[in-house]
This record gives C-alpha cells, sequence and structure tokens, in this order.
C-alpha cells in the first residue's frame, strides 16, 4: 500500500486508542445522534428475526469501533424485540483498542461470538457464513482505491440470502464535507474520506442490488471545547485548534456557514443501505 493510501487509514487507527478517548468522548457527544437516527430508521429487530436460521442469528459487525451501534440497539429494547433469542457477534476492526470497547459494552441479546483484529479488505477468505453483517458509519478511512475490496470482502461474508446494511454519510453531509474543506486547507496530500455514494458503487460492482434511503438531521453545540474535538475527531487530527480552523480558509468559510450567533450546526446527509446476498 502506498504512504498515501496508509495516511488517512493510520491516522484514524492511531486515534483509537486510550490516550484519544478525550477526543472520542467529545465527538460522540453529538456523533450520537448518529446512532439514535439509524437504529429509529429501520426495524433492525425484524431485520434479524427474518434471517435467523435454526434459532440463531450470527453477526459481523465490521469495523465496530466502541460499539454504539449495538448499544443504542439495546437501549432501545432489541432483546425483546428479537424475542429473546440470542445474536451471536463477530466483531471487526484493525484497532484491538475498539474491539475491546465494543466488547465492554455487549450485553443481551448479543453474545461475542469471536474478534478479527484486521482491516476488512485482510479478512481471511475463511471467515463466512454470517447471516447479517453491517457496518454503521464505519468505512470512511478505507481509501477510496480500495473500497471495492472491503464491500466485496464484506458481500462475501455472508451466506446465501443474508443482509447486509451499511450506514454511511453522502458527499452533502457534514463529515464528507468538513473532511474536504480540511483538506484542502491543512493536508492537501492526504487521501480523501470515502462516501455513501462509492459504497453504492462498490456494492453494485460486487454484483449485489442495493436499497438506500435518506436520513436528514443537524447536530450542534455552543460549548467550543466539545466544538474542537468533535471536529479533530472528525478528520483524526488534533494537531489543528479550533480557532485556526476559523482563520484558515477554506475551511474557515464551511465553518462560518454552520455558525449561528456562537452556535454551530451541521448538516447530516446519511444514507441507509441495505441488500440480501445473492443465493
Amino acid at each position: 500500500m502506498s504512504s498515501r493510501a496508509a495516511d488517512t487509514e493510520a491516522r484514524s487507527l492511531a486515534h483509537w486508542d486510550e490516550a484519544g478517548r478525550a477526543g472520542m468522548e467529545a465527538f460522540y457527544a453529538l456523533a450520537v445522534e448518529d446512532y439514535r437516527r439509524m437504529v429509529a430508521a429501520r426495524d433492525w429487530a425484524s431485520d434479524l428475526r427474518g434471517s435467523a436460521v435454526d434459532g440463531r442469528v450470527r453477526v459481523l459487525d465490521v469495523a465496530c469501533g466502541s460499539g454504539k451501534f449495538p448499544a443504542e440497539l439495546m437501549r432501545r429494547g432489541l432483546a425483546s424485540g428479537v424475542d429473546g433469542m440470542h445474536v451471536e457477534i463477530d466483531l471487526l476492526d484493525p484497532s484491538v483498542f475498539s474491539i475491546a470497547e465494543a466488547r465492554s459494552v455487549l450485553g443481551p441479546p448479543f453474545v461475542l461470538r469471536a474478534e478479527h483484529a484486521v482491516r476488512l479488505q485482510d479478512l481471511d477468505r475463511t471467515v463466512g457464513g454470517f447471516d447479517v453483517a453491517w457496518a454503521t458509519h464505519a468505512l470512511y478511512a478505507i481509501p477510496p482505491d480500495e473500497i471495492g475490496a472491503g464491500v466485496a470482502r464484506m458481500t462475501d461474508t455472508l451466506r446465501p440470502g443474508g443482509f447486509g446494511a451499511i450506514v454511511h454519510a453522502t458527499t452533502g453531509s457534514h463529515y464528507l464535507r468538513f473532511a474536504e474543506a480540511f483538506r484542502a486547507s491543512f493536508a492537501p496530500e492526504a487521501t480523501p474520506f470515502t462516501s455513501a455514494e462509492q459504497v453504492t458503487d462498490a456494492l453494485r460492482a460486487a454484483g449485489v442490488d442495493p436499497s438506500s434511503s435518506t436520513l436528514r438531521y443537524t447536530v450542534g453545540t455552543d460549548d467550543r471545547a466539545v466544538l474542537e474535538g468533535f471536529l479533530q475527531r472528525c478528520v483524526f487530527d488534533d494537531s489543528v485548534d479550533l480557532a485556526t480552523m476559523e482563520a484558515q480558509e477554506p475551511l474557515a468559510g464551511y465553518l462560518a456557514s454552520c455558525r449561528d450567533d456562537g452556535t454551530y450546526r451541521f448538516q447530516q446527509e446519511v444514507h441507509v443501505i441495505t441488500w440480501t446476498a445473492r443465493t
């Protein structure tokens, strides 16, 4: 892999550790809304029940991060929604810190089955046969020239007829717009984030027929410490403080467009992409 292709991935991985916990917590002060919205967007319990085989369902959580998605599912009553059925889950993430964080939040109906400390595109070909595979706000740092391989590997992990879901921000979202403005201002050689549109193209290239719905919502704060941590975490770069971001174009212009009387409000546009594996 070229150094340019690795830079965004490397920054992302470096921020998933204990030293980055403060930034992670600042990020989730706002990003918790991502998980609230995506859990409310569809009947995930029905997806799991409908994918069960012989009374069990096996799930692959791709780039599991800190486990916010299963945690929100549990908070919303998933256990009762799946009628007490065990949901056997494999956690996949290149960060062992992330896997430990995700493992620590698991509770009924989730039962940990296995852990895979590896990039999605490098997952061993013997790993598969899942009833469900999901990736929720998880694939941004996969380089655009590798997203096809990553998505193809994800689709291959599903058994015939299995259910896949990727929740990902579009080029019109804050996440992608901010990342591009930050890159133009401070890191022009950095690898761009991967968009929902690219994910959908990769799914089609992998031979599946995805369906998509769109979530639109706003997150905001007037707390500058939270804001700085959130924005830094959005690009996995804490070397640039908020005041510098507000002063350097073109990022300054983007941030000014999101500010009203000292409060920042960021518009999110997210695709919930689902598919059924070929039989």
